[in-house]
């Protein structure tokens, strides 16, 4: 290839990039105005995190839902991913205890339809994860982490991170299910804390590990006893 084609290549990538990045722009700063359009008057919600994978019969799924339930008695909304699963079960506990349930969808290729247990005026559908999960961090004033993969965990790591650096306000973040988690947050502790020094003994005090319902509720209502209820940045 001869100096003038990559020039004339190079100079038709820039000019493509530019316009798909352009119209990208765009519509990323549509899906944040729809997000905070919708959510800017939800009140205090708890989001419920966890696999789109979980059964009905499962444990985590029928606990997911009591916590759920348990919140809205007290109070709180509960907003998901919308999805399946561990998602679907927040939204039922909430509709059951007879409370807000918001769902903040999003389009993938072979999952996930929204359930059906959100509110019609309280469901978003988006393209982009980063702004779906804008919208967690910004109106969540507790993250509740049931069992999942690696959606779950981005959205669990991002949130300890956000918290650690104070780019967030604290809020209680709670991870349900000590035999799913024990093992990862004790790496976390020998390996991340102690062997290598890459985080700070603080920075375990930013989760909790929990087993019932009654645990996860109380550690938010303790919490909520000395912090008001804004929205997290």
């Amino acid at each position: 290839m001869t100096a003038d084609e990559k020039n004339r290549m190079q100079k038709k990538w820039d000019t493509e990039i530019k316009s798909l990045d352009s119209w990208s722009m765009f519509k990323v700063m549509g899906e944040l105005v729809n997000g905070f359009d919708h959510y800017a008057k939800l009140g205090p919600c708890v989001a419920i995190f966890g696999s789109a994978r979980t059964k009905e019969n499962n444990p985590y799924y029928i606990n997911a839902e009591e916590t759920a339930c348990q919140l809205v008695k007290k109070g709180y909304g509960i907003i998901t991913g919308g999805g399946p699963g561990i998602m679907e079960a927040g939204n039922r506990g909430a509709q059951r205890g007879g409370g807000l349930s918001a769902g903040c969808n999003i389009v993938l290729e072979f999952e996930q339809a929204a359930n059906k247990y959100i509110d019609t005026d309280k469901l978003v559908t988006f393209d982009y994860f980063f702004t779906r999960k804008t919208m967690f961090m910004r109106y969540a004033q507790g993250f509740i982490v049931f069992p999942g993969g690696f959606g779950t965990f981005d959205e669990l790591f991002e949130a300890i991170t956000l918290i650690q650096t104070k780019k967030i306000a604290k809020f209680p973040i709670i991870l349900f299910g000590s035999k799913y988690w024990n093992g990862l947050f004790e790496w976390v502790k020998e390996c991340v804390l102690e062997q290598e020094h890459n985080i700070s003994e603080k920075d375990l005090e930013i989760y909790n590990i929990v087993d019932t319902p009654e645990e996860a509720v109380k550690i938010i209502e303790d919490f909520y006893r000395n912090y008001e209820h804004k929205p997290n940045f």
